[in-house]
């Protein structure tokens, strides 16, 4: 809440919480800031602080004032073409069609800046992570140490790690897919800078600017923004529960001639869905008949169940590619993650990695290495799936207490919830509040208001924060 201080005025306060939302993207370009009469109701002060809060925003080119609309956040990127354009003698017309092609990934990046700038000390609903104090362990520092006592440590140090990753680890990976069916040799598989670089390293091997690219929708919002940001042309597959729309798959096969398919089979984000064997055959048959490869995203595994269905298992490495990493289960800023490939991909996903990071920290790949090893990844995931489980059951109850309809089964780490309101406009009177929502409008490749949110599981036990959510949910 705003606090009358000597320091800094009510407007000065209120100008300074707008800007840095604005600045740290949790209100995009376009976003309406919340009329006079709702801003002065909501932070406790008098229309007319509000009134000079906006006119500092104003003047500070942070928002543009419209006639009879109010005050939206500025998009600086077309104000900057416009300018250019005006100078050059183009009219408005072609500058907003240049502006918006291609679209910067302004939303989707919208919630990972939430997670970087801490709103409050509060658990966040719309964390993609698990609490910090679920993943504390005595066993990654213990390997870490080992790994340093028994090496030379000035051999992390001074020269390059191994291209493909850590000989060891990869072994290590290699049994450890095998147990879920996934049959990889350690020469099919390459670590990477987390699941995201090696996602990344995927697209730019077999991608080329204007490809055609299956994502699910919904989906994982950075996954849009990042094929955006390379350029590609986003197909959206609805998906369902057991798998993506077939009969959308088959008209974009036959229409657009798709590059890729990108896919979370097990416990899909953000609706917890996962592919049935029967789904998963008509997909790889479509792959082989319009020649397409498939990026199996499996970043929750360890969550899952063993005998949770696989393209990759299905399909045996052949169109398929696996990616996944330890960040949800184990140590986000370890930034560890692999993917597992067809041999006749390899070297040149490799020589993708060697151009975008060279190679991968050794020293925490041979400490990874460790904790798989001596089976403490392994009884250490099924803690957390215990205490998941448990979490899981509360948050379920507390949500429907708060009038939130679940729209696909409750799993995994995420919630699926339907809240009756739009969450756009929820998520900013929550961040008042000291909360951050992942409004389900994040999840769609072009974004549109909605009534979805998604909820982290491990984060919404608190009845505190439904209380304050169900309060401002009848308020709106």
């Amino acid at each position: 809440m705003l606090i009358r201080s000597a320091d800094a005025s009510l407007t000065e306060q209120l100008s300074a919480r707008f800007g840095q939302r604005i600045r740290d993207r949790l209100l995009s370009p376009g976003a309406r800031l919340p009329s006079v009469r709702q801003c002065a109701q909501s932070q406790g002060v008098s229309p007319s602080t509000v009134v000079a809060a906006y006119d500092q925003l104003l003047a500070q080119g942070l928002v543009e004032a419209r006639k009879n609309r109010g005050f939206f956040v500025r998009d600086q990127q077309k104000s900057t073409l416009k300018s250019a354009f005006r100078q050059s003698g183009y009219a408005d017309v072609a500058i907003d069609s240049v502006a918006n092609e291609p679209r910067p990934p302004v939303n989707a990046t919208a919630l990972i800046r939430g997670m970087f700038h801490r709103i409050s000390d509060k658990p966040q609903p719309g964390m993609g992570v698990l609490p910090p104090d679920w993943l504390d362990s005595t066993f990654m520092p213990a390997a870490v140490r080992k790994v340093t006592s028994t090496q030379n440590l000035r051999a992390f140090s001074l020269q390059y790690g191994e291209p493909a990753g850590d000989t060891g680890l990869r072994r290590a990976l290699s049994h450890k897919l095998a147990n879920w069916h996934v049959l990889a040799a350690p020469e099919q598989i390459i670590t990477t800078v987390g699941a995201t670089h090696a996602l990344d390293i995927v697209s730019r091997t077999l991608l080329r600017p204007g490809d055609p690219v299956m994502v699910e929708e919904p989906g994982w919002a950075i996954e849009f923004a990042r094929l955006q940001a390379l350029g590609m042309r986003i197909l959206p597959v609805p998906r369902l529960a057991d798998g993506p729309d077939l009969a959308v798959m088959a008209r974009y096969c036959e229409v657009h001639k798709p590059k890729l398919y990108v896919s979370v089979s097990v416990l899909h984000n953000p609706t917890g869905y996962s592919l049935t064997p029967g789904a998963g055959h008509r997909v790889l048959q479509l792959a082989s008949l319009h020649d397409f490869h498939i990026v199996e995203d499996d970043t929750y595994s360890h969550i899952a169940p063993d005998h949770a269905t696989r393209l990759s298992a299905l399909d045996g490495l052949q169109r398929t590619i696996y990616v996944s990493g330890f960040a949800k289960i184990l140590a986000p800023n370890w930034r560890v993650g692999y993917l597992a490939a067809p041999t006749s991909l390899v070297e040149r996903l490799l020589d993708t990695k060697l151009l975008s990071s060279l190679t991968t920290p050794a020293l925490l790949e041979q400490a990874l290495t460790v904790c798989i090893e001596q089976g403490h990844l392994r009884r250490h995931a099924e803690r957390i799936r215990t205490r998941l489980d448990q979490a899981r059951a509360r948050s379920v109850k507390l949500a429907m207490a708060a009038g939130c309809q679940f729209v696909s089964e409750p799993a995994g780490l995420f919630g699926w919830v339907d809240t009756g309101t739009d969450t756009d406009a929820l998520s900013q009177h929550m961040l008042d509040e000291g909360y951050l929502l992942a409004p389900g409008s994040l999840f769609h490749a072009e974004r549109q208001p909605g009534t979805l949110m998604r909820i982290n599981f491990a984060t919404t036990q608190d009845a505190a924060f439904w209380k304050v959510f169900e309060r401002l949910r009848k308020a709106a």
